[in-house]
């Protein structure tokens, strides 16, 4: 486990690493202010996404949903219909609720990506609680939403303190993949990142129309 002055490079082993989605509830996707709203759709989206394309054990939960809160997003239950959903019936910080407990800990893996809304309380609560457990936390900022910027801000700098790793999507699938001819690796990742991060996604689209017309405008070779 990192601390927080650690130097050292903690990389994510795909074999050791748990995917948690916390509290992405669509009544609570509203409170979300930090992202615009289609943005924000597409990160969770992307995030819950990292499951599949690795193989991931993934634990989904949600925080009294039967009130305004609501449920998951019907995306991510039908991306994941085998995973545990563990309906919390008042636990805020998710490690307080016994099943949830004992879903990531029936993973066997010590590594945590996960993200939430709210990011200040549904993340980080859990996020630390965690470290606190002796597990490593990645913390995927993107697809975790705050009230406003600055809360995202303040709660992301208090995780970081406590040692947790505050990454973007695509550094977290990146490291994932470690290396374009591995398994995930180009011809699962490209079709990933074309439907989730458009502007590597339209990058890879440009030098495939290249290739294919095989022009390319003069000095564009240097």
């Amino acid at each position: 486990m990192s601390t927080p002055n650690s130097t050292t490079f903690e990389r994510i082993d795909k074999d050791n690493a748990m995917l948690l989605v916390v509290d992405m509830q669509i009544g609570l996707f509203e409170v979300v202010r930090d992202y615009q709203f289609d943005e924000y759709k597409n990160n969770i989206l992307a995030h819950a996404a990292l499951g599949k394309v690795f193989n991931l054990p993934t634990i989904l939960t949600t925080s009294t949903q039967q009130g305004p809160n609501g449920p998951l997003p019907k995306e991510i239950i039908e991306m994941h219909p085998s995973a545990p959903l563990i309906k919390r019936q008042g636990e805020v910080n998710a490690w307080d609720n016994a099943d949830f407990r004992a879903a990531v800990k029936a993973t066997g893996k010590k590594q945590v990506i996960m993200a939430g809304i709210t990011t200040d309380v549904c993340t980080t609560f859990l996020a630390l609680s965690l470290v606190a457990e002796g597990y490593t936390v990645f913390a995927n900022h993107e697809a975790s939403g705050a009230a406003s910027r600055r809360i995202a801000d303040e709660a992301n700098a208090r995780m970081r303190q406590a040692g947790v790793h505050v990454l973007s999507m695509f550094a977290i699938a990146c490291d994932l993949m470690r290396n374009w001819t591995y398994t995930p690796g180009a011809p699962q990742m490209l079709p990933f990142f074309d439907r989730y991060f458009s502007v590597y996604g339209y990058l890879t689209r440009g030098h495939d129309a290249a290739i294919e017309s095989g022009q390319i405008l003069p000095g564009e070779s240097q």
